[in-house]
């Protein structure tokens, strides 16, 4: 299992340093993955207890083998804005979001329009809601809106009207194609796919990921110690806007990271994932 979800961490350096990791601390891994963070944690100080979530059944399958030597770890398979620590209070909360390479390479998740697959997008393969049904179902106007609050699409409406004409679609591959057409021809084979603005648009569409984000913002700084830690990485601008806002705005939050903490080129070079990551810090003030 932990090979089909092999996922290099982010900005792991960063990770643990923003965590200010402390021996017999409590922490609070909100988006576990492959372990790879979980593990750099649990090795920083003695006595680690980690709390570690995932709304992927893969991913918590695939931590649960890479971390099985470590006793003091609890996994539960949830996002994270349905978790209740109840009493529990942690010294560190750290969240990586957004989608994980090896959803990105596993074609049948259909995260990818690199490869043909049916179009998915769910990050909790139990949930109803596909991109297949947002964009065979779902009105012209909202698809635009959509794609323009979600993929900064300058050309959501025109995209939007081809998808009308052109539906339904069934794979992945067939969407991007007709995205594509939406282009001039210059601009479909450059650097960045015509589609890739969509997709992502999609993908934050079918997981709620930015309300979910907003809710977990809400919630997470309650559950922190005193001078406890709150690290996030995101991975485009909707993302940290609302990160940069919400750590600015809330009562019980003390902004540690004027800026975010970005990639080094050398990262950057063996971790192309790591190249878009933002990495916010904020400590409990009460």
């Amino acid at each position: 299992m932990n090979q089909t979800f092999h996922h290099l961490p982010v900005l792991s350096e960063a990770v643990i340093q923003g965590l200010t990791i402390k021996a017999s601390g409590n922490y609070l891994d909100a988006t576990v993955g492959g372990g790879g963070h979980s593990e750099l944690i649990l090795n920083s100080a003695e006595n680690i207890h980690l709390i570690a979530l995932d709304q992927d059944e893969s991913a918590i399958a695939a931590a649960k083998d890479k971390l099985s030597a470590y006793k003091q770890i609890k996994f539960y398979h949830k996002n994270f804005t349905e978790y209740d620590p109840e009493t529990l209070k942690f010294d560190g909360i750290l969240a990586d979001l957004g989608v994980s390479s090896p959803q990105l390479d596993n074609p049948e998740r259909g995260f990818s329009f690199q490869k043909e697959a049916d179009l998915d997008m769910r990050m909790n393969p139990q949930q109803s809601l596909t991109a297949a049904e947002i964009i065979n179902h779902w009105d012209e106007s909202t698809l635009a809106d959509i794609f323009y609050h979600y993929g900064e699409e300058r050309y959501s409406r025109k995209i939007a009207r081809k998808i009308l004409q052109k539906r339904p679609f069934s794979t992945t591959t067939e969407l991007a194609s007709a995205i594509a057409l939406c282009f001039a021809p210059q601009k479909r084979y450059g650097r960045i796919h015509p589609a890739t603005r969509v997709f992502q648009a999609l993908r934050i569409a079918v997981n709620n990921e930015l309300d979910n984000l907003k809710a977990f913002l809400e919630k997470s700084p309650h559950w922190l110690k005193p001078q406890g830690r709150l690290v996030i990485i995101s991975f485009h601008s909707l993302e940290d806007r609302i990160v940069k806002h919400t750590f600015r705005e809330h009562p019980q939050l003390k902004v540690i990271t004027k800026k975010p903490i970005t990639a080094t080129p050398e990262e950057s070079q063996e971790n192309p994932r790591a190249r878009s990551a933002k990495l916010r810090i904020a400590e409990r003030t009460d």
